[in-house]
């Protein structure tokens, strides 16, 4: 159960609900679960795959503070959603933040996560990266026009790399929220504020979790990424030998995983076969939890 009681969590349920296999899909910190459509679409039908919007982004609930998005507070919001899911063991997907998630949650004893894939994270996360993460999050409440909400979308994925003008415009499309007085992004303004890293503080450190992850797992970096430096990930290669990893050419922080060679680099990791690709497979409609109830309440499709 979550310390911030009762709130709602919302996420996308792809493929067959009794499917052997589990993955889930978290994204990162201003992201949500519609920027994982092109991936899970290809995953699907062998898998079932979970793509949530973590609290306080897309069709989740806002949580009452700034300093309610903290990470013992979104890892409960997982734990009590794979519970409700049912699902036992799962592979992870996490981009940026989603990737640490996944790797705090991979390092507790008994833990579900069978294999994990981080994309573009690592176990140290510079403080001059956070910073930038800090002032890409920064935006006007709301937009006068849509056209001006779309440019500052653009402008904050302006470093995925690779994405055609049909992602773009599912990206824009769940990204985007109309208002009374125009339009506003997706996401509480507020996790901003809890994005601001402290002065003189040298980055976040997380070396112990990844010392303790037991289960395969896949690094990805972007070329260009600031977030994820080369010597972060050979430090971590030459403390887990058996861990992968692979490069996007020209991204930053952090790739899309939208294009068929980042695409089949994660389903190779994972063992999924290729065939599920030529599927029309859309979610079969969300899973809907209360979080911080003993008995979450499932909505059912819309």
């Amino acid at each position: 159960m979550g310390p911030h009681g009762r709130h709602a969590l919302h996420a996308l349920d792809w493929g067959p609900r009794d499917a052997d296999r589990v993955v889930v899909c978290a994204h990162g910190y201003s992201g949500n679960a519609r920027d994982f459509d092109v991936l899970a679409r290809s995953l699907a039908g062998p898998a079932r795959v979970l793509c949530p919007d973590v609290a306080g982004r897309g069709e989740s609930a806002w949580l009452p503070t700034p300093l309610s998005y903290n990470f013992a507070q979104l890892l409960a919001d997982f734990r009590s959603l794979l519970a409700h899911a049912g699902a036992r063991q799962v592979d992870w997907v996490g981009t940026s933040m989603g990737g640490l998630l996944g790797m705090l949650l991979a390092a507790e004893p008994g833990s579900p996560v069978r294999s994990l894939v981080m994309n573009d994270v690592g176990a140290f996360v510079p403080g001059d990266a956070l910073a930038a993460i800090a002032r890409n999050l920064r935006a006007p409440r709301r937009f006068a026009t849509r056209s001006e909400a779309e440019a500052h979308l653009r402008w904050t994925h302006r470093d995925w790399g690779e994405i055609d003008d049909g992602h773009w415009a599912n990206l824009v499309r769940h990204g985007i929220r109309k208002c009374e007085d125009g339009y506003r992004l997706h996401y509480d303004p507020r996790i901003a504020q809890a994005m601001v890293p402290m002065p003189f503080v040298p980055g976040l450190f997380f070396w112990s979790a990844w010392y303790r992850v037991p289960c395969p797992v896949l690094l990805v970096r972007g070329e260009r990424s600031d977030i994820f430096p080369r010597s972060v990930a050979s430090a971590m290669l030459a403390s887990k030998p058996r861990a992968e990893w692979v490069e996007i050419p020209g991204a930053g922080h952090a790739p899309a995983l939208m294009s068929e060679a980042e695409i089949e680099t994660v389903r190779d990791f994972l063992g999924i076969e290729a065939g599920a690709r030529r599927m029309r497979v859309s979610p079969a409609g969300p899973l809907r939890a209360t979080m911080g109830s003993r008995t979450p309440r499932a909505h059912g499709n819309r």
